[in-house]
């Protein structure tokens, strides 16, 4: 089942928008609360842990703006969602807007969504059939 809009993608939804705001606030305390210590980022940079994605905002802001678009959201049993959609962004101190298509993994641990995993593509302006 891949629901494209109702309560759940909504919920996972804002759950992301978090780790984006924690990029805009540079807020290393914020992106660590939604982070799994398990968490993997998968970027055109390389692979990444939570200490490392909480470690980029130890100079503050890393994003200046951004726009989250086309999600869609695959429910994985009840414990698990994944998440892709595109997102717009401005680094800070940059007029360029770029953009990426993100599949991010979200697990429910303890009774809390966490983020364990998360795949950044760039968009190449190519566009695949679905």
């Amino acid at each position: 089942m891949i629901p494209t809009d109702g309560p759940q993608l909504n919920e996972i939804l804002t759950l992301e928008t978090s780790v984006w705001e924690a990029m805009v606030l540079g807020d290393r305390h914020l992106d660590a609360q939604v982070l799994a210590d398990s968490f993997l980022g998968v970027y055109p940079s390389g692979f990444a842990g939570k200490a490392d994605h909480c470690e980029q905002l130890r100079d503050g802001p890393v994003v200046a703006e951004y726009r989250l678009s086309s999600a869609r959201l695959r429910c994985i049993g009840n414990a698990a969602a994944l998440l892709s959609y595109r997102a717009s962004y401005r680094s800070s101190g940059s007029a360029e807007w770029k953009a990426m298509l993100i599949s991010s993994l979200w697990e429910k641990e303890g009774g809390k969504w966490l983020n364990t995993f998360s795949q950044d593509t760039p968009e190449t302006g190519g566009r695949m059939h679905e």
